[in-house]
């Protein structure tokens, strides 16, 4: 455990690679709901290809408490204190771990490293971004999204459930895996850990969470934001992702100065570092090509 600023305790994970000089440091971000053992394969492959693997669990999940009075909803009041965590741990981590330094960061993970690039609050030398936030799936324009959540944070106790189960809103339980992962047993894996350790276990998102969601989504789109980021970042990404919007990606990636950017089809769910082995492999393999290339070893 490690505190933040204002004291509140952030559970990480240090994993050394093998004897030898590291390849480098990769700082991972989870997304909403998320806890690093989910990830604790790629972890392994990334360590021992050489790399010093560091992950963190977002305050008011995983096992950095909970910030909602009932610990079943994924409560935030405001994603600058997200903000606030990344650029303070991302310094310290940065100046007590070997270069090159890359973020790589999945979902909602992926939307607070981007803007904490825009920002201009972290510097890594490249990121990687797997099916980044940066738009949800709904019909309606983002506008619209935060008029509707702003006013639902108004009439009723804003840390309530914005929806009742699984990761979507209208969406069984039942279907939950297939918005994830096609792969049966990588999907069981993370139902284990719950079985274990049950206080990891998260369920759906407040209201003020989805109304910060959609401010940041709109104050990301302002022209000069995106524009901004000069890391060389590497987008992965799926067409047909129920949970995220592929176009908002491809939207986001035209703006990027040094952007790469890649499309699965219908092969692939949301969690591609956790899909079968057809894309995981294609995606690891994608990741590995990109850091040689714009973060070798120094």
């Amino acid at each position: 455990m490690v505190k933040a600023t204002d004291g509140w305790p952030l559970r990480t994970i240090r994993w050394t690679p093998p004897l030898g000089t590291p390849r480098g440091s990769i700082l991972f971000l989870g997304g909403r709901g998320d806890h690093f053992e989910k990830y604790l394969e790629s972890f392994e492959d990334w360590r021992l290809a050489g790399w010093q693997v560091e992950s963190l669990d977002w305050r008011g999940q995983g096992g950095s408490g909970r910030l909602a009075h009932d610990p079943c909803v994924g409560h935030v009041h405001d994603f600058g204190q997200w903000i606030d965590d990344l650029a303070r741990h991302y310094a310290d981590w940065q100046a007590r771990t070997p270069a090159p330094h890359v973020v790589i960061a999945h979902s909602m993970g992926g939307h607070l490293a981007l803007r904490t690039l825009a920002e201009g609050r972290i510097a890594p030398d490249a990121a990687v971004l797997v099916a980044p936030m940066l738009g949800f799936t709904a019909p309606y324009p983002n506008w619209l999204g935060l008029l509707v959540a702003r006013a639902m944070t108004k009439i009723g106790d804003p840390e309530r459930g914005a929806w009742s189960v699984s990761e979507k809103p209208g969406s069984p339980l039942r279907l939950r895996q297939k918005l994830l992962t096609h792969d049966d047993s990588r999907y069981d894996d993370e139902l284990w850990w719950k079985s274990q350790r049950p206080d990891l276990a998260l369920g759906p998102a407040s209201w003020r969470w989805v109304e910060q969601a959609y401010a940041s989504f709109i104050g990301l789109a302002k022209s000069g934001q995106i524009e901004a980021i000069v890391t060389p970042v590497l987008i992965l990404a799926a067409s047909k992702d129920a949970l995220v919007s592929a176009s908002a990606i491809r939207k986001t990636a035209r703006r990027l100065t040094k952007g790469t950017l890649h499309i699965y089809g219908q092969e692939a769910a949301h969690e591609l570092l956790r899909e079968a082995d057809n894309v995981r492999d294609d995606a690891l393999a994608r990741i590995t090509s990109f850091l040689d290339q714009v973060a070798p070893r120094r």
